[in-house]
């Protein structure tokens, strides 16, 4: 059964509350949007604390981004939201929030993509990273555009993370997934750096989806998530190699030799 104008403004704001009591954003960051219906698009205004929001501060812009009804602005990045809207017609929800370990990883330049936990390769596949772009401009999604019709969460470079689906909890959810997922992937690198599944297991983790009732865009793309495989190539690729130390001192000694310093 359908929800009430209402009953989804009072989901925005307590997903508002929890966004900011997770410390997902500071100040006035983050926006958070739910598809209406084909016109129509409810979301949180510009300049108001998540963790303030009350029913009232929500507005309702039309899908060029014009408000519609309520008292307070629109937040600058709604075409953010609109976009994905237009891409993904399966998708009723967006949150964008700025996750300090996934957004620490996203001002690294480095995507969230290793296979690393079975339960985010089953729900979000990987999650990816798009080139930067200014925050209120068309280039902030510029870099979103390949991303959006495979993934449901996307990390932003040097600005946060955006998730998406069909209900604002779920994108909540899948925002929750990836700062949990980026927190373990910085321990594991902590402690000497993570062990990678193979690419068979990772296949097997897709396979399960439908047992878990998971409907999911994302197949395994090359790079996301990178396997043990994909690491071990990239390795030979740089053209890394080990030696002994008895043939390291040979060749340091070879090399004095040469230039006449033994």
């Amino acid at each position: 059964m359908s929800k009430s104008l209402q009953e989804l403004k009072q989901d925005i704001v307590a997903v508002g509350h929890l966004v900011f009591q997770k410390g997902w954003v500071a100040a006035n960051d983050g926006n958070i949007s739910v598809r209406l219906d084909e016109n129509r698009v409810l979301c949180t205004p510009t300049a108001t604390s998540k963790g303030m929001l009350t029913v009232d501060d929500l507005i309702i812009c039309d899908m060029e981004g014009n408000k519609i009804e309520g008292r307070k602005e629109r937040t600058s990045e709604i075409a953010m939201h609109l976009l994905i809207y237009r891409m993904r017609p399966d998708i009723k929800a967006v949150v964008h929030a700025h996750p300090p370990v996934a957004t620490g990883y996203a001002t690294a330049g480095r995507a969230l993509n290793q296979a690393l936990l079975p339960e985010v390769i089953i729900g979000l596949g990987c999650v990816p990273l798009a080139d930067y772009g200014l925050p209120g401009t068309d280039a902030l999604t510029d870099g979103m555009v390949p991303y959006i019709p495979k993934y449901d969460a996307i990390l932003m470079a040097n600005h946060g993370a955006t998730c998406y689906g069909p209900d604002v909890y779920s994108a909540f959810y899948r925002m929750e997934t990836t700062e949990h997922y980026a927190r373990i992937a910085l321990v594991a690198e902590l402690l000497g750096g993570p062990t990678v599944l193979p690419r068979e297991e990772v296949n097997k983790l897709f396979e399960s989806r439908t047992r878990y009732g998971v409907k999911q865009r994302a197949g395994v793309e090359p790079g996301c998530p990178v396997s043990a495989e994909d690491m071990l190539g990239a390795q030979a690729g740089g053209e890394k190699f080990e030696v002994t130390r008895e043939e390291l001192i040979g060749l340091v000694e070879e090399a004095l030799r040469a230039r006449g310093l033994a």
